[in-house]
Formats: structure tokens, C-alpha cells, sequence
């Protein structure tokens, strides 16, 4: 102990940097983030959204893992088996297209180095910098299980993965059609809808004439896209429209190509839009494609796949597409096509990896059925086994679910799971198998070429919650730890991720794969918008590490952590670091003033009795707060009973007794301060992790970690109500002393005196138990108690009142300060008051409120127009006694 204090006398200030590495590798040498995989405990496990191994981390990871990190250590300290699951995704795009630019910068493309050796590149890329927000998670003081990480293309995920999609290939869930998907002409691949991100872009309109064959007329169309038009195979009209009736059946020549295409009937077209005669272009547009497939059109495709002109463009081939609208716009307006041109503002599909605008585009994929596995998926969370919180996104789940479509799950990509899909070229078989078939099961050739495709990265970490835990083999940690608890994560991957997460581990496990869905916040930028690199309104969390320290980021971030999107704030990280250095000047006055006993809970005063009432209070509200995933009103909790009631009053209090002269006190509130210290430090631990861990080490005794200990939960019948209304009672009169004081600007040590004036014997009697506790706390001494004031003595001059709780008291002011200031305090205090009478009156007085407002909102207006009465008649007899 004596070590320590030294330790104390030397560190004035709370320093993060000085303790938060060595904690972590403290932490980790002792094995404490990996479970006991005990059955004889009940478990709990949360897994990690994996971070792309391409990523670093932003705002909306350190949020996320500052609540997960939470949870684990809760319930650790709860008694559980806890596992957090760690490990990276793959990520195929990204981590491709970083491997990409890394060959640019060399000169080279993949092409040019082949299939094995641009894998071998990006498993080389992948070790240098794939652990490097894995690190940045230990950072921000992550209680995950790193000795097990894993990452969806290790050995074990690549096994589950190829049982995945064999099982659901010959349930005929999974098959390979020809059909319109969204291509990127930058990553050459396909991508699913939900990969497509949208912008509005300004635009135009093309108003474009078709000649009618074989009459002087033509149909104008309008398009936004006329290097499409390369591609058209008929013209649609609504067979409603007056306008084209005779022309339906009738056919047109398309200008510039001079192919004869028929004017097709169809109430698809909106009669409405443009000219109300809509170009009909089966390859290139998905709703056109339908249409296509309905009236049997031709599909022509025009473009390839990196996006330019293909031979089906004639004199056009070749060119960039945006090459070929201005050389095909310029023709048409040359040879007297073009009517006229409109600005046109629309929504465009862009890849969500490189922004490249998408290309509808027909192309032979592997697609995956999902109606028959989404049913059982429903029905979980429609009767509660699976809850989101905040519960309105259950609703935007099922509305998404209900109406799902088949999933492309084909990426023409090098990087990823190659699907287990193998065709023979002898008989043209099409194998799909775990392992690799050494022969055609058919014809027996060995002449076996496996599909160069990869799955689409939500495939594989659709597994992630038993994947990780080693299924398909029945392991211990999937026995132990599945189904998962909860999971942690952002509203733009409900879809993604969340749902098929869901639908795989019904079908696949048989259970849900975790009970709880936690939806937390997206963190806006301070003007609102988003937080984004580009934009410059990115805020780096490792930044606010660096300057703050871990623990108050993240008491930060769960402080802003409501059900709501919040901008960000500073203040609520200079908040948090002002509490941490509160809890920790706290600690030290502790530490450094306390006789060395054992911690134990004592009911020797009020004083004592309220904190420890307090205690209990504020434990059970944190635990029913966080039982809730209520993380911000948690935070409240805890800082207010932190700083507000054990700070500025309990150990102001103790001071009182701590530097007595009587032994038998100071041991007494020693033993108390240090019970206090020892549940707050529990209690703030899932929070704060680093500064708790530190400061519990140096109380007495012999302790283990903080994330082995007992959270407090708080016990009812350590309680006392009788303490807690006395104190508050004492607390107020002194609140009320001290506001007079200050406003009186009578110097703090100036001792002052004052005479209680109450009917209230309950009042009387606690301030009179209490002098002494009132005297030190306001430097003003209770010298007389009446029930009336015309009876005090003590008071027969000029008075200042303050009012409190059931009362009031009479400050003699003769020799305490300048009598003409306290003439206009009061003359201010009784202008406010009225002002505020007179609004109480005009809310009373309004007919509507009063038969439209809730009964109790309305009597609570007339206690307060009670209440301002009374106390504008106490202070304008004050005055009148004082100034005539």
C-alpha cells in the first residue's frame, strides 16, 4: 500500500498513455479473453461483424465495439462463459481492387501474372496488412478472443462453406441461369441489388423520332441513355393511350442502326412518362428485359464487359460508352432525329466498392432460390425468438423478407471462395462436390475444369455465427456457445447480412443464430451529414484515442449511443475525460487518505446509510439499463451517482471524518470509502475498462482482474428510503445556503448564521441531527428553530431567506455584506417571480389547455402557480421588512 500511495503522490493527473498498452498485454498474457468452454456455466457469446481485412477503424466500428466490449465484460462479470468472436472477412472486391492498384503502381495487371499468382499476391497482401484494425480493436481496449481468430477463407470456413453449397445445390436451391444482373465495368463483375448503391445525378433527356415504316410519320421517344438505343428491339405503347392506338402493330426504323423494330401494346407503360411511347431494350434495361421475355424480343447485347461498344454497335464499336453517346447524339441531331433535349434529373446505380456507374447486363450467374429458406426466417422473428432493438427495424426486416427475390451469388472475381462447381470436358457434366473430383462421375474422364467464378462475400459470412464456432464438425465451443446471444450491428447490412445470417442458421444448424439484434446509431457528422473521408467531415476515433484516451471515447460513444442517429459531439468526449479524470482524483484522495482496512459497508451515519442506498439504487438502474440496450441513459446512471452524489457530497462528507481527530471514525469511513470505490469500479469496468482495471489493482488486499469479479447488481434490501429523504432534505438546505451565499458574494469561509423557521417537525429535526453536517458544508451554523417567525430572536434585523424544502431559513445579514446589494438581488428575484406567476397564470388561462392536456400535467401547473405565489409573497415580505 505504501508503494501505491508514493506511486499516487508522484501522479497528480490521470495519464491514459501510461496505463493502457500495459493493461491490454496485461490482459491478453493472463488468457482472460478466452473461454473456459465449461458446459457446467451458462455461456455467453457475441461474434464480431468481421472487418474487411482492406479496412481501418472509423466511427461506426469504434461505436460498435465499445458496445459489444461492453456486453462481454457485463456478463462475464455476471458469471458466464464468454466468448467474443474474432476474425476478418475477405472482403472480395475490396480487398481485389487494393491488390489491383498495388500491381498498377508495378506496371503489371492480373491478367499478366495469372490466377495462382495474383492469389498468392493478395495472401501475401493480406498478412502485411490484414491484422491492422484487429490491432486497432486492442487499442480501444477489446475484450475479443483473439488467440481464435478466424477468417472466412481459413481452412475451417472454406470446408463449412463448400457443405453450405452443395447442401443447398441439391436441395435445387442454388442454380445457374442466364439473366439480367448488375454489372460493375470497373470490378467486372456481377454484384446483388444490394450492393448497388444510388445517387441523384443531373442529366438529360433525349427526345428521339422513330420514322413509322412506310408512312410520313414517326414516335418520339425520350431516353436518358441513348447509346442503349443501339440495342432496341421494339417500341412500347399502352394500348389505353389514344394517342398510339393506330399504331400498334405497326412497326418503326431505328435511326442510325436502320433495323425494323414492331410497336408492341403493353399496360407496363406509364402513359404519363416522356412521350408515353417507351424504347424497348431487352438487354440492357432490367424492366425491359421482362418486357422482352413477355413478348418474345430479341436481347441484344451491345456492350462488353468492361463497359465499350461491342461488334452489335456497328460503326460505334469500340468506344467508351460516353464516347458513343456523344458521337451517336451528334449524328442524330445531324440527320434530324433529335427533337429536342430537357434537363433530367434521376437516380443512378452505382457499384458500392468503386462508384462506377452499374450496367444492367444479361450474363450467365449462379443464383440461389431464397423463398423456402426465408419462411422459417420470418416466422422467428415475427414470434419474438429473434428481437431487434430498437424494435421498428424488425418491421423493416420482414417487409424485405416478405417479398425477396433470387440472390446472384456468382462474382467474377479472383479473390474468394471458388464455388465447388466442376465441368467435365468430355460429356459436359457439371459436378458440384466439397473435394475436388478426381474423374467425371458420369463418363469417368479426368478432364475437369473447376468454375472460375467466387461466391459473393455475404455468402460466406452469412455462416459467420456457426462457421466461426466450427461447425459443420459438432464441436465444443458450437455446443457451448450456439445459438449466440446478440449482435451488434448497423442498419445497412440488416439486409446483407443480418437476414441471411438468420436464414442460414435455420436451415443449416437448425436454431437462430442469436436472440438479440442491436441496431446501434449511425454517428453523423456535426452538420448533420454523414461522416465520410471525402467529404472532410470524418472524425478518426483513433485520433480521439490519442488525445483522450480509450475509455473516455468510448464512454463517449455509448453516451451518444440513443435509438436515434446523433451527431456528433466533442463535448460528450471532453465530458467523458473530465469524468474519468474525476474518477480517478477521486480514487486517489481515497487511496491516499484511507487507514488500510478491509472494504466493508458501514451504517455509522446518515451520510453513510444514504451513499449506500444510493449505491444500490444506481446498480440496479444500470443493470435494468443495459439489460434493455438503453448504453446512453446507462452512462447517465453512472455518472451522475459517480460525480454528483459520491464526489460533491459523500467524500466532501467524509473529508470531515477521514481527517478527524477520533480513530475509530476514520477506520469506520476508511472501510466505507473503500467498499465505494470497489463497487464503482465494478460497476464502471464494461465501460471503462483501462482507468477501473488500474485503480482497482492498488485497494487492499489481494485481487484478480476486474473482468473476474462480481458486477454489482444492486440489492433492494440494502435500501433505506428513510436515509435518502433525510438526506436529500439536508442536501437541498445546503444547495439553497450556498446559491444565497454565492449570490450575497459572501466569502466561503465567512461564517454565517441562520435561523430555521418550519412547522414541520420532520424538517426541524433533521436539520438539527444534521447541524453540524450543515455548518461544514455551508459554513453557516443553525442557532435557533421556530415555527413562526415573529418567535426568532436571532434574527430581529435585516434577513436574507433562503427557502428550502418544508421551510425556510432567516440569514441575518448585520456584518455579512453590503446591505444595498442584497436591496436589488431581491427586487430582481421578485421581478423573475412574477414573471413566472404570470406565465403559470397564461397557460391556466388558456381554455384549451386546460381541457386538452393530461389532468396531471394541468394540476401540475396549478402547483407550480401555487408554489410561485407563495414564494413571491416570501419575498416581497422580505423586502417590505427590510426597505419598508
Amino acid at each position: 500500500m505504501q508503494q501505491i500511495r508514493e506511486k499516487l503522490k508522484k501522479n497528480t493527473r490521470y495519464s491514459p498513455v501510461d496505463i493502457e498498452s500495459r493493461w491490454m498485454d496485461g490482459w491478453l498474457d493472463a488468457g482472460l479473453f478466452s473461454p473456459a468452454e465449461d458446459p457446467g456455466r451458462d455461456s455467453y457469446c457475441i461474434v464480431l461483424p468481421p472487418p474487411n481485412v482492406t479496412g481501418s477503424l472509423h466511427m461506426g466500428h469504434a461505436l460498435n465495439a465499445s458496445i459489444q466490449d461492453l456486453l462481454i465484460r457485463l456478463n462475464r462479470m455476471r458469471g458466464k462463459d464468454t466468448l467474443w468472436v474474432c476474425g476478418t472477412d475477405h472482403a472480395g472486391i475490396a480487398t481485389q481492387n487494393q491488390v489491383e492498384k498495388q500491381l498498377a503502381r508495378e506496371g503489371l495487371d492480373r491478367h499478366e501474372l495469372g490466377r495462382e499468382e495474383f492469389e498468392r499476391r493478395v495472401w501475401q497482401w493480406r498478412d502485411q496488412y490484414g491484422s491492422t484494425i484487429i490491432n486497432q480493436l486492442k487499442r480501444l481496449g477489446c475484450a475479443l478472443d483473439y488467440a481464435g481468430e478466424r477468417f472466412t477463407l481459413d481452412e475451417g470456413y472454406v470446408r463449412a462453406v463448400h457443405r453450405v453449397f452443395v447442401a443447398l445445390y441439391e436441395k435445387g436451391y442454388i442454380y445457374r441461369d442466364e439473366y439480367m444482373v448488375n454489372w460493375c465495368t470497373r470490378c467486372h463483375t456481377a454484384l446483388s441489388d444490394l450492393e448497388v448503391e444510388h445517387r441523384e445525378d443531373e442529366d438529360k433527356f433525349y427526345y428521339v423520332r422513330y420514322p413509322v415504316i412506310g408512312e410520313d410519320a414517326h414516335l418520339t421517344i425520350a431516353t436518358a441513355r441513348p447509346e442503349t438505343m443501339l440495342g432496341d428491339t421494339a417500341v412500347a405503347v399502352n394500348p389505353n393511350d389514344d394517342r398510339y392506338a393506330d399504331f400498334i402493330g405497326k412497326s418503326v426504323m431505328l435511326p442510325l442502326v436502320e433495323r425494323e423494330l414492331p410497336v408492341i401494346a403493353d399496360t407496363y407503360v406509364d402513359m404519363d412518362f416522356g412521350t408515353g411511347a417507351l424504347k424497348i431494350t431487352p438487354a440492357h434495361d432490367p424492366n425491359d428485359f421482362e418486357l422482352g421475355k413477355k413478348h418474345g424480343l430479341q436481347e441484344i447485347n451491345v456492350f462488353t464487359p468492361d463497359g465499350k461498344i461491342n461488334e452489335q454497335g456497328g460503326k460505334f464499336a469500340g468506344l467508351t460508352m460516353e464516347e458513343a453517346r456523344g458521337q451517336i447524339v451528334h449524328r442524330l441531331e445531324r440527320d434530324g432525329y433529335l427533337e429536342k433535349t430537357e434537363p433530367y434529373k434521376h437516380s443512378v446505380g452505382t457499384c458500392y466498392r468503386c462508384d462506377t456507374v452499374i450496367e444492367p447486363y444479361i450474363s450467365l450467374q449462379w443464383f440461389m432460390r431464397m423463398d423456402s429458406l426465408a419462411r422459417p426466417a420470418i416466422e422467428v422473428v415475427e414470434d419474438g425468438r429473434v428481437k431487434f432493438h430498437p424494435q421498428r427495424w424488425a418491421g423493416v426486416y420482414l417487409d424485405w423478407m416478405r417479398s425477396i427475390r433470387p440472390w446472384c451469388i456468382s462474382r467474377q472475381l479472383w479473390w474468394g471462395h471458388r464455388l465447388p462447381v466442376w465441368y467435365c470436358e468430355e460429356c459436359d457434366e457439371v459436378v458440384v462436390r466439397e473435394e475436388a473430383p478426381a474423374t467425371c462421375p458420369r463418363c469417368g474422364s479426368a478432364e475437369l475444369r473447376q468454375e472460375e467464378d467466387v461466391l459473393d462475400t455475404w455468402f460466406s459470412s452469412a455462416l459467420w455465427p456457426f462457421a466461426t464456432l466450427g461447425w459443420p464438425e459438432n464441436t465444443e465451443r458450437l455446443r457451448q456457445f450456439y445459438p449466440t446471444d446478440a449482435l451488434v450491428t448497423a442498419r445497412d447490412i440488416i439486409f446483407l447480412w443480418v437476414a441471411r445470417m438468420v436464414m442460414m442458421g435455420m436451415e443449416f444448424p437448425g436454431d437462430i443464430p442469436y436472440s438479440d439484434v442491436i441496431i446501434n446509431p449511425t454517428i453523423m457528422a456535426k452538420d448533420g451529414r454523414r461522416m465520410s473521408k471525402s467529404l472532410g467531415t470524418g472524425v478518426d476515433p483513433l485520433e480521439l484515442v490519442e488525445s483522450y484516451g480509450a475509455d473516455a471515447t468510448r464512454y463517449g460513444l455509448l453516451n451518444m449511443a440513443s435509438t436515434q442517429d446523433v451527431r456528433f459531439a466533442d463535448e460528450r468526449i471532453e465530458m467523458s475525460r473530465n469524468f474519468c479524470n474525476k474518477i480517478f482524483n477521486a480514487a486517489r484522495f481515497v487511496l491516499l487518505g484511507v487507514e488500510q482496512v478491509e472494504p466493508a459497508p458501514s451504517n455509522a451515519t446518515l451520510a453513510d446509510r444514504w451513499i449506500e442506498s444510493r449505491l444500490q439504487a444506481a446498480a440496479a438502474e444500470v443493470n435494468r439499463r443495459l439489460d434493455d440496450y438503453d448504453f446512453a441513459e446507462a452512462t447517465r446512471v453512472l455518472y451522475r451517482f459517480v460525480w454528483n452524489e459520491f464526489c460533491d457530497w459523500y467524500v466532501e462528507i467524509a473529508k470531515l471524518r477521514l481527517y478527524g481527530d477520533d480513530e475509530g471514525e476514520k477506520r469506520q469511513v476508511s472501510a466505507h470509502l473503500l467498499h465505494l470505490l470497489d463497487n464503482i469500479l465494478r460497476l464502471l469496468h464494461p465501460f471503462i475498462p483501462f482507468l477501473s482495471e488500474e485503480l482497482a489493482s492498488m485497494l487492499p488486499g489481494e485481487r484478480g482482474f476486474l473482468i473476474e469479479s462480481v458486477y454489482p447488481a444492486g440489492d433492494d434490501a440494502r435500501r433505506d428510503a428513510g436515509a435518502e429523504a433525510e438526506m436529500e432534505q439536508l442536501m437541498e438546505t445546503v444547495v439553497s445556503v450556498r446559491t444565497l451565499r454565492n449570490e450575497l458574494r459572501v466569502p466561503p469561509r465567512k461564517q454565517a448564521a441562520a435561523v430555521l423557521v418550519t412547522e414541520d417537525d420532520r424538517v426541524r429535526l433533521i436539520l438539527e441531527a444534521n447541524a453540524g453536517l450543515l455548518e461544514s458544508l455551508s459554513a453557516t451554523q443553525l442557532v435557533e428553530s421556530v415555527a413562526d417567525e415573529g418567535d426568532a430572536t436571532a434574527a430581529d434585523g435585516k434577513s436574507a431567506v433562503a427557502l428550502v424544502p418544508g421551510g425556510k431559513l432567516l440569514i441575518p445579514l448585520e456584518g455579512l455584506i453590503d446591505i444595498e446589494q442584497e436591496r436589488q438581488r431581491l427586487e430582481t428575484a421578485i421581478t423573475r417571480k412574477k414573471q413566472e406567476l404570470s406565465r403559470s397564470q397564461g397557460k391556466l388561462g388558456n381554455e384549451k389547455f386546460v381541457e386538452k392536456a393530461p389532468a396531471e400535467l394541468v394540476e401540475q401547473e396549478r402547483e407550480k402557480l401555487r408554489a410561485h405565489e407563495r414564494e413571491l409573497g416570501e419575498l416581497e415580505q422580505q423586502f417590505r421588512r427590510y426597505f419598508g
